[in-house]
């Protein structure tokens, strides 16, 4: 990594996990919250809130389009999570006072989502990121992520229902199939040796299971099926439900949650703000699928985040590793 972008990178360590100063993470770290209007059998607002997102007002390209700083040799990129998330909040917020700015944000995001999904080498439809990314290895441009075409989906199909033009749901249509096909295809869908379905945030091998890319790409499918009713969604919805209750204790070190199941000697335990996000999308499980699994994870990593010896020992778990590993 040359020099620049390493003092970036623990910069960003620094920031983020240390002394939560404002930076190019301000978009992501805000505060988790469900959204409470949000209903489990139709489409409407978004499962969690994201208005702080929806007020980004920092760096944005002469469409209108949020890009993030990233500094460094990487600079000002679009993210297509964060354009989704960006318009997700915007949705919700002209959903609920009818401010027809907030529409014309959502709508900006789902159209540059239309315009922007393209195929991969496999010729799978996705979102890439153009920009290379430090991971457990490099993540070298393009790249693409299961958690981007779950929420691509999710914005994508609100827009349809919002307009019913036929572009919005034609490009949900080419998106979702990158969740039929299998990491190897092109796709972002892991099986694993047990039959389990995965949806990988980082298209990495051996995969790492990140929980909360899992989670909100699961909640993409779910929308996928609640505006098509594709059999095919709700089935592997369901799979993906039945690997996450089998799974999840995987990630309960005892005393925190985990961000993800790597292979490192020491395990990458979840920030702060990871932590809080875990608990609120275990939350929302429960309320889409009823399972009181999810519920009672959730209270235990709650009561986790209670204790103040508990945090302190998750804080430095988590600089550790992000000192040895990556």
């Amino acid at each position: 990594m040359p020099v620049a972008d390493r003092w970036h990178y623990y910069r960003r360590i620094f920031d983020a996990y240390l002394v939560q100063r404002t930076s190019q993470l301000s978009f992501w770290h805000d505060h988790p919250q469900e959204n409470p209007n949000a209903v489990k059998d139709r489409l409407g607002e978004y499962y969690m809130l994201f208005a702080k997102k929806a007020d980004y007002a920092e760096v944005f390209d002469s469409s209108g389009i949020p890009m993030l700083d990233y500094h460094g040799q990487i600079g000002a990129q679009y993210n297509p999570i964060a354009i989704a998330q960006w318009g997700l909040g915007n949705y919700d917020l002209f959903l609920r006072i009818g401010d027809v700015t907030r529409r014309e944000k959502f709508l900006k995001a789902a159209a540059w989502l239309v315009e922007r999904l393209e195929k991969n080498r496999f010729g799978v439809f996705v979102w890439n990121h153009n920009f290379d990314w430090e991971y457990r290895t490099r993540l070298k441009a393009p790249w693409y992520s299961g958690l981007a075409q779950g929420q691509g989906i999710s914005l994508l199909v609100r827009a349809a229902a919002e307009t019913q033009s036929p572009d919005y749901l034609d490009a949900a249509d080419r998106a979702f199939e990158s969740f039929l096909k299998l990491v190897d295809q092109g796709g972002v869908t892991f099986v694993d040796e047990r039959n389990q379905y995965w949806f990988e945030e980082y298209i990495v091998f051996p995969p790492t299971h990140i929980l909360n890319g899992f989670i909100w790409a699961a909640w993409g499918v779910y929308d996928y099926f609640l505006a098509t009713r594709d059999e095919r969604a709700r089935v592997l919805f369901n799979q993906a439900v039945e690997t996450l209750k089998i799974n999840l204790t995987r990630y309960d070190c005892g005393f925190w949650s985990l961000y993800e199941l790597s292979s490192t000697r020491l395990p990458m335990i979840a920030s702060a703000f990871y932590h809080r996000l875990h608990i609120v999308q275990l939350r929302v499980m429960h309320r889409l699928t009823g399972e009181a699994f999810f519920a009672e994870c959730a209270n235990r990593w709650e009561h986790y985040s209670h204790s103040r010896a508990r945090r302190a020992r998750a804080l430095g778990y988590k600089v550790a590793f992000k000192l040895l590993y990556y």
